[in-house]
């Protein structure tokens, strides 16, 4: 998967939560993913719609990933 040109205000900008876990997924594994971000929907019986219904309602959680995400877009 692509990943969108990088936009200086925004490193998120036209990329959807649903890419993040795509990508965070393909790159590291679930077990990687619970490890850096022990929340059950990545520990027990791990999906992307499941992941994707609890990080949409708790935005702690959705900063931790798209914070994770974006410190690997930028090298770190």
């Amino acid at each position: 998967m692509s990943t969108p040109p990088f936009h200086p205000r925004d490193p998120l900008h036209g990329i959807t939560l649903e890419n993040i876990l795509n990508q965070l997924v393909e790159r590291h594994g679930w077990e990687e993913m619970g490890y850096r971000i022990p929340i059950r929907c990545f520990l027990f019986d791990p999906s992307i719609k499941s992941s994707l219904t609890f990080l949409r309602k708790t935005p702690w959680a959705r900063q931790k990933v798209e914070a994770w995400f974006v410190s690997e877009l930028s090298g770190g």
